[in-house]
């Protein structure tokens, strides 16, 4: 076993290596950027060497400097984590030059699945089954749509080097073909530097299911499967283990097509391998298609873990200090059901759109497994991915890991940024999940429902009012805020929610007793024994205020701003003349200049940020007066980016 390891990466996956280096007396080096000078993965290392400003070319891309840290803190080994170098062969290879070990797979078996293209050939030859398509080398646009003619519409252009989502376009009908290729190939050469694209064919009700593996470099065990179906933008939101419906049949053919893929590779370490399933027709052992093996731990590798009871980081670091595979295939079983919630910063309504923040308050329910690589008081920065989180629950059974998990999430409180718990909450209870009716579009199909921000009810805004006036933790509090018998015993204040604002007055009638009015609707807050009521409903909310940010926590998050009259500003309201950065980020691209003629909807620029590209649009016909920065601006949320002329209606 290593004596030290060095940990290549940085939030939760680094925590999570720690937290078993730690049970097994091995001692850990976290690396950290300017941003993460303070982060948690920092504070729970050994040590920790800073190597770099905060965007990740600067840091955590440093090949170079990663390795000097290593051997400058006496590491043996290097663990990558996910994301970042963990997949880059080049990275492994100075690795092991440096006389380290790369606590993955070689630099071989990265390469043999680097390219969707040559994977799929490689797959073919090993017997694993792959989706009908076209995976040549030969790009030319006429042979591309012959093919996939041949192969028979719908079909799917996708980057040969891509992920994410990223080089990726649906074409229903011969006639989108052209402009679906020239997109998806100017989009795979910006995000990969490789035009190149394969064609496949569209499964009608796609499932897409995945099976763990780990292999010793010779011989491969796989650890079950994980359904990963429900996806926004082809980006994963909720995991669970074992998939829904799935048959012993169905499991042993997908569990050992995988087992053959990394046994093709001379696999070592854990990886995934993808499948793409056709759920048509319930799950069918013909029915399932290779689509890629992620050469690295996959994010959601805790529901895998759940169900085992397999330590996946305790395995990596046997093996890749020379151990033999920990188990043989008939050691492993399945016991119970797992789900796993992905909790970012991200606003929901507005498109998913990545968030930032100061974290102001965290709290997770008792009970659930919680990996997380931020506190209360760390800042969600614009430099990384935005997770929060990942939650995750074991139950006996599916439906009982459901209700768990709904409940935690109802339990979960974070306050200070923009989440997507209400989104998940919603998401774990929508009856077509329950019932196991899951496939890749569901998300799509009910977004209308599950992507709406609840609005607090008037028992929710009640408990606002009387926070906001320091009432709600009890009767010690009424005569700090003034209720008492020489002074009047009618309380204001006003409040906002959700871009609504409105007044309330609160009346004590008693210790325990208050008289909410909320204008169209009054509700009577009474406390008895420690326990709230609104009406006649018992209220377990939770409160938390920061400055004059207020967040009601019962079932849901509702946040509320107390505002101060007095305090407010004139005019607020953003002008449609000014087109403002909606967070912090790289101004990636330009397309507007001072004197141009745009129309409501072109695009003006490109905001980078979170790994995202963001869109920015004009909001009315016009003419640009001027551009207020140029590309590769680094810019603060609200930043003025291009102004259009005034309206002259």
């Amino acid at each position: 076993m290593f004596d030290t390891i060095l940990i290549a990466n940085r939030g939760e996956i680094a925590c999570r290596v720690i937290e078993t280096a730690r049970v097994l007396g091995v001692t850990t080096v976290a690396v950290y950027s300017d941003a993460d000078a303070a982060a948690r993965h920092v504070a729970l290392a050994d040590r920790a060497v800073h190597i770099g400003g905060p965007a990740p070319k600067d840091s955590y891309l440093r090949g170079d400097a990663i390795i000097a840290a290593a051997r400058a803190s006496g590491a043996q080994g290097i663990h990558p984590g996910y994301g970042f170098l963990s997949e880059n062969p080049v990275f492994v290879e100075a690795v092991e030059a440096a006389g380290l070990t790369f606590i993955g797979p070689s630099a071989k078996a990265i390469r043999a699945m680097g390219l969707k293209d040559a994977a799929k050939a490689l797959m073919e030859e090993a017997g694993v089954p792959v989706v009908p398509g076209y995976h040549g080398a030969d790009q030319d646009p006429e042979l591309l749509a012959r093919e996939a003619e041949a192969i028979g519409y719908p079909v799917l252009i996708k980057a040969v080097a891509g992920g994410g989502g990223k080089g990726m376009r649906l074409v229903e009908a011969p006639g989108g073909f052209a402009e679906a290729l020239e997109s998806a190939q100017g989009e795979a050469q910006t995000s990969f530097g490789n035009p190149a694209v394969l064609i496949e064919k569209y499964v009608q009700k796609p499932r897409h299911i995945e099976v763990q593996v780990f292999g010793d470099g010779t011989h491969a065990v796989h650890l079950f499967e994980r359904d990963c179906s429900l996806q926004r933008r082809h980006q994963k939101v909720i995991e669970e283990a074992p998939a829904p419906g799935m048959t012993e049949e169905m499991r042993t053919a997908m569990g050992d097509a995988a087992v053959r893929a990394a046994e093709a590779i001379g696999y070592s370490g854990a990886g995934t391998v993808e499948f793409i399933v056709d759920g048509s027709d319930g799950l069918r052992p013909d029915r399932f298609w290779f689509m890629e093996m992620n050469t690295r731990l996959q994010v959601e590798h805790p529901v895998t873990e759940e169900i085992t009871g397999v330590d996946l980081v305790e395995w990596q670091l046997r093996v890749a200090s020379g151990e033999a595979l920990p188990a043989r295939q008939e050691d492993l079983t399945i016991t119970g059901h797992s789900v796993e919630a992905r909790i970012y910063a991200e606003d929901v309504p507005a498109g998913f759109l990545p968030s930032t923040g100061t974290i102001s308050h965290l709290k997770f329910a008792d009970g659930a497994r919680v990996d997380t690589g931020v506190r209360a008081g760390d800042t969600i920065s614009p430099w990384y991915d935005p997770m929060i989180a990942k939650l995750t629950i074991h139950g006996p059974t599916r439906g009982a890991a459901l209700r768990s998990m709904e409940r935690a999430l109802g339990w979960t409180e974070i306050a200070g940024t923009v989440t997507n718990v209400s989104f998940l909450k919603a998401l774990v209870a929508e009856p077509g999940f329950v019932a196991g009716d899951v496939d890749t579009g569901l998300v799509g199909r009910e977004l209308d429902t599950l992507a709406p921000a609840p609005v607090a009810c008037p028992k929710a805004r009640s408990i606002a009012a009387l926070a906001a006036l320091g009432l709600w933790d009890g009767a010690a509090g009424v005569t700090d805020a003034g209720f008492t018998l020489w002074a009047p015993l009618l309380r204001s204040v006003l409040l906002e929610h959700r871009g609504e604002e409105f007044a309330v007055k609160v009346a004590a009638a008693g210790a325990e007793r208050f008289e909410v009015d909320l204008g169209e609707v009054q509700t009577v807050v009474t406390c008895h024994d420690g326990l709230w009521w609104v009406d006649d409903t018992k209220v377990l909310a939770r409160t938390v205020r920061d400055g004059d940010d207020l967040t009601v926590f019962w079932g849901n998050g509702y946040p509320f701003r107390v505002i101060d009259p007095l305090a407010r500003a004139e005019g607020a309201g953003a002008s449609s003349d000014v087109i403002e950065a909606p967070m912090p980020g790289l101004v990636k691209a330009l397309y507007a200049e001072a004197g141009q003629a745009v129309k409501a909807g072109d695009r003006l620029a490109v905001l980078e940020a979170m790994k995202m590209e963001h869109g920015l649009l004009a909001a009315r016909d016009g003419v640009v007066a001027e551009v207020l920065c140029k590309a590769g601006d680094q810019v603060e949320a609200g930043a003025p980016l291009v102004r259009l002329e005034e309206d002259p209606d």
